[in-house]
């Protein structure tokens, strides 16, 4: 078995203002999306909606995952251009809270 190339995730959480339409969800979904296929230093992008049945999800509703190959790729993303704009245009109006983890993968 070779070993494994640890990959640096970007983990969102996103609660969505109550008032926040459903089509401006759907449209933060898919901008989130293609930021992330437009950026060469993004190695993966993954997302969902919460479906625990536990109850401690605090109001988020929806988990991203952006994947680099290293921190400093990560570094490059935050201050992007494009990153920034996508969060002034879709994020700044639509969230009432977010949470970020990094961290580089473990076996």
């Amino acid at each position: 078995m070779s070993p494994k190339v640890p990959n640096y995730r970007h983990v969102v959480l996103f609660k969505f203002f109550d008032k926040t339409p459903t089509a401006t969800v759907s449209s933060i979904e898919k901008a989130f999306h293609a930021l992330a296929e437009k950026l060469p230093f993004v190695t993966a992008f993954e997302w969902g909606h919460n479906s625990s049945p536990e109850k401690l999800d605090q109001g988020f509703t929806h988990c991203f995952i952006v994947t680099f190959a290293k921190p400093e790729d990560r570094d490059k993303y935050l201050p992007h251009p494009d990153h920034q704009a996508f969060c002034r245009e879709f994020l700044d109006p639509n969230l009432e809270k977010v949470c970020v983890v990094d961290f580089l993968s473990q076996d």
